[in-house]
């Protein structure tokens, strides 16, 4: 029994990194990115304030499901920009459960990360539940330019990184930390070899 948490800053490619972990480890993956979207279509929200009970209830969501794990001894991969606020919930489960756990810390440069943050936000495969923070649904379609008007700013970027540990969350007796500033140049069979390796000591 093991729990792997997937962390780092906005953009940086968690979900891409849990999802190649799920399927090379044949493990299930609770993100609260998605279960948020689950959420937005199905209840929406009409103000910031209701987006973000949103987001602390997908939270609980996901621990949730973890709790469920834990209490039958499965592996499991939780995938979320894990920050300080969130430290005492995981750790608490951790604690009742005597679970090992791997915390794997995706960042970078914070100037090129933030580029593909912008991107993504502007991408019609983004979630339009992630992206606006008014009403969702949305009652009128924002174009690309407003989108970058109202995206956020590096400055703010970089105040979420330094102020709610993004890429300093740890959880567990591991950690490691990946540099995605260039997904591309990532060796992902390392990093599942290394995930390996430390499962198999348990």
């Amino acid at each position: 029994m093991y729990c792997i948490l997937v962390t780092g800053i906005p953009a940086a490619g968690k979900t891409t990194m849990a999802e190649y972990l799920s399927e090379r480890m044949k493990l299930p993956v609770f993100s609260k990115d998605t279960v948020k979207e689950l959420l937005y279509d199905q209840v929406g929200f009409r103000s910031r304030k209701e987006k973000v009970r949103l987001g602390i209830a997908s939270m609980e969501m996901i621990y949730y499901g973890a709790k469920q794990l834990m209490k039958v001894g499965q592996p499991f991969i939780l995938e979320n920009n894990f920050e300080n606020i969130s430290k005492e919930g995981i750790m608490t489960l951790l604690k009742e459960y005597q679970y090992p756990a791997l915390t794997i810390t995706l960042t970078g440069d914070y100037k090129a990360i933030y580029e593909r943050f912008l991107e993504r936000n502007i991408s019609p495969l983004r979630h339009r539940g992630h992206v606006v923070n008014d009403c969702y649904p949305e009652e009128q379609k924002h174009s690309v330019e407003e989108l970058r008007a109202v995206s956020l700013s590096y400055e703010d970027y970089l105040y979420g990184i330094e102020n709610r540990g993004f890429d300093t969350f740890s959880a567990g007796d591991r950690q490691l930390i990946v540099d995605t500033t260039d997904f591309s140049k990532v060796d992902m069979e390392q990093i599942f070899s290394q995930v390996m390796e430390w499962s198999n000591r348990l």
